[in-house]
């Protein structure tokens, strides 16, 4: 026995894999409400047969990201009753979350990549690169959920924010938009950086309930977000 052989690493199984793809091209807009998602086309553009596509398919509906027309799978078009339904949950679950970091961010090495995200997004915001401030405001979340200790809230957290990544993909599109969510990040960044919880969970809240009225407004119900 060769004593310097370790266990292969085992790649991730193809569904796995094509899950994750078709999540980040929900996360980043690039698949548009009403857009059809059907087995053989995504199996072929991908490589993969169609048991894989299916499955992944079939658990991203499952977390409520596609709905199933009996033919194909797209992006569920939201009511006024959803919005409210998905923001009331993340009201109350994500300004808790992010209180209970703010005890680690007064470390500037646990905050770097929040402080990197924010760059990132006052950079793009400058540039009117709004394809770049979509993916700096993820990376924001991202960083700030890496520090999250319970995987199970993470995961549900990701799961409802990601629900309304498709509209984001439009009302970001909007540079008045963009300049309030950024004015959010900031706010929330200040507050984890003094180690205030209370501070960060308020500025949470308020982020938002200003995200939730850009997202009433991009489907036509006029609602304004608040300066």
């Amino acid at each position: 026995m060769v004593r310097s052989l370790q266990p292969l690493e085992r790649a991730p199984a193809l569904s796995e894999q094509v899950y994750h793809k078709l999540r980040g091209h929900l996360r980043s807009g690039e698949i548009a409400g009403g857009q059809p998602l059907q087995e053989v086309p995504l199996a072929e553009r991908l490589g993969v047969s169609r048991t894989p596509v299916r499955e992944a398919l079939t658990r991203l509906a499952s977390e409520g990201l596609l709905v199933s027309d009996g033919r194909s799978f797209v992006v569920p078009a939201f009511t006024r009753q959803d919005v409210d339904d998905i923001y009331e949950v993340r009201f109350l679950i994500e300004p808790a979350a992010i209180k209970d970091i703010a005890r680690l961010t007064r470390d500037k090495a646990a905050r770097a990549p929040l402080e990197d995200a924010l760059a990132e997004a006052a950079a793009a915001h400058k540039a009117g690169d709004a394809l770049a401030f979509r993916e700096a405001n993820i990376a924001f979340r991202g960083a700030w959920l890496a520090l999250v200790p319970n995987p199970r809230l993470v995961k549900v957290i990701e799961q409802y924010a990601d629900h309304m990544q498709h509209i984001r993909a439009i009302t970001l599109g909007d540079p008045s938009m963009r300049g309030i969510v950024l004015k959010g990040l900031r706010s929330i960044l200040r507050a984890l950086a003094s180690g205030d919880g209370d501070a960060a969970a308020a500025a949470t809240f308020v982020h938002l309930q200003n995200a939730k009225k850009c997202f009433l407004d991009a489907m036509g119900l006029h609602a304004r977000p608040v300066e």
